[in-house]
């Protein structure tokens, strides 16, 4: 049968079976074709797309190998064994050379069919131990000649396979298969398919670019506490620090190398004050500083920036940003993780002001489509002034935060050694945020983690920053 009419018979057997399917052997059989002709008619109508579905079942048939034929016919070796015996028994040298005798003795023994005298005149002899016997290995090998081997569990074929009495048919190493046809057209492999978290950064980064910001490095997930705190104007008996809110590590538990210089200037800052501020008026100790910890924010990251920038013989104006994951020790819930990603945006430049701040804030969120903003005081231990960003949710209709910002501190800055009128401004917002108002995901674990049902990224559409 040419291929186009064994397509054509496949699928109109398909569809007289309707739901119920048809297997492929069976097919095979009564259309009188080899198997592999119809495997390969399956196979190309599986090629041209949603037309069949077809699901790989692998199959067993036992048949008898020449020896359990003969158990057949003439029955087991240990009923030869026994039928052989005489009422006054039969010497265990005589019994062994009969054609079934070793192989018999041994398994009419383990049935207790027969006993053996050691002691008897002329040598051990062996007596048949009952009277009757069911030959229990013809009659299994019976049921399998006759196509009743479903009668037989796994273990009592598996035991006739071990005597050789059974062969297993359909093994894929006893099979004569084609060459391989390098021409054929295969199934359209799955393509990679991008997360919707993944989709919103690269647009937040591409906006970052377009408007000059360059990318500050953020692989390091792990931070001391002076790099993620101190160096920040945070003190050390903030609330922030304790376990409950920190990744504390316990192996390696403390950070040894620092800017010495850079370090002592902070110390003085947090305990006695300086350029201007009265500072913290407590006892500053090394020991909290040089803890390390899973980093609670990429503003530790921005903070290493800002040194390393104050090194510079002449400052130069910087616009950095970073999107990288932050961790923090939350209760697990429908908008918190203890693994999340924030977005950050720095400018360093002469004299900026709070209206540069949101001069900046404004462009940067239009280009995400939001144009209706609004801002509130706030309190950051490192910016001041400070302020929460509010912008106007067309579906939610009403005024939802959307960031945080502020201008850096002057007891942060100046101990970095940058100029007295350098300002630094910033701001920061969540990834998960804007993707769950974007893709309409109320669980953030329905969006990051193990619970993430992977049809939603196969489906999930390009994602468009619309108001």
């Amino acid at each position: 049968m040419a291929e186009p009419a064994l397509l054509e018979e496949l699928l109109r057997r398909l569809q007289e079976a309707g739901g119920g399917g048809a297997d492929s052997g069976e097919l095979a059989a009564r259309l009188g074709l080899d198997h592999q002709l119809v495997v390969g008619a399956v196979k190309s109508l599986q090629t041209l797309g949603d037309v069949i579905e077809a699901e790989l079942r692998s199959t067993k048939r036992w048949e008898l190998t020449d020896e359990g034929k003969e158990i057949v016919e003439k029955g087991s070796h240990e009923a030869r064994v026994f039928d052989a015996i005489p009422p006054n028994g039969i010497t265990q040298s005589d019994l062994m050379k009969l054609p079934s005798g070793k192989v018999g003795f041994n398994k009419a023994m383990s049935s207790k069919w027969i006993r053996i005298d050691k002691n008897a005149e002329g040598g051990p002899r062996i007596f048949k131990a009952t009277d009757c016997i069911e030959d229990a290995v013809k009659n299994k090998l019976l049921l399998v000649q006759q196509g009743k081997d479903s009668k037989l569990d796994d273990k009592e074929k598996n035991e006739l396979k071990k005597r050789k009495l059974l062969s297993e048919v359909g093994s894929w190493k006893e099979k004569k298969f084609k060459p391989y046809n390098f021409d054929a057209m295969g199934i359209v492999p799955e393509c990679g398919h991008l997360h919707p978290l993944m989709k919103v950064r690269t647009q937040f980064r591409q906006i970052f670019l377009e408007m000059g910001f360059t990318e500050m490095p953020t692989n390091n997930f792990i931070e001391s506490s002076f790099w993620n705190f101190d160096s920040l104007f945070q003190p050390q008996q903030h609330p922030a620090r304790d376990q409950h809110d920190t990744f504390f590590l316990s192996e390696p538990a403390t950070a040894t190398k620092f800017p010495m210089d850079y370090l002592e200037r902070v110390k003085k800052v947090h305990s006695e004050g300086g350029y201007g501020s009265l500072g913290y008026k407590y006892d500053w100790k090394i020991e909290e500083a040089q803890k390390n910890l899973l980093r609670t924010h990429t503003t530790a990251v921005s903070a290493r920036m800002l040194y390393k920038l104050a090194q510079k013989e002449e400052f130069t104006p910087v616009k950095y940003f970073s999107i990288d994951r932050v961790f923090r020790n939350e209760t697990l819930d429908a908008t918190h993780l203890a693994e999340f990603h924030q977005i950050e945006g720095v400018v360093a430049d002469y004299d900026l002001t709070l209206g540069d701040l949101m001069g900046v804030l404004q462009q940067f969120f239009s280009k995400l489509g939001i144009t209706k903003l609004r801002y509130k005081p706030a309190f950051n231990p490192y910016t001041e002034p400070s302020m929460e960003i509010f912008s106007y949710h067309e579906g939610l209709k009403k005024w939802v935060e959307v960031g945080n910002s502020g201008v850096f501190r002057p007891e942060m800055l100046l101990p970095m050694g940058l100029p007295e009128n350098v300002t630094v401004i910033a701001w920061g917002l969540s990834l998960e945020r804007p993707t769950m108002i974007k893709y309409g995901i109320n669980n953030i674990r329905e969006l990051v983690g193990h619970k993430v049902n992977l049809q939603m990224v196969y489906d999930s559409p390009v994602c468009r920053l619309d108001p």
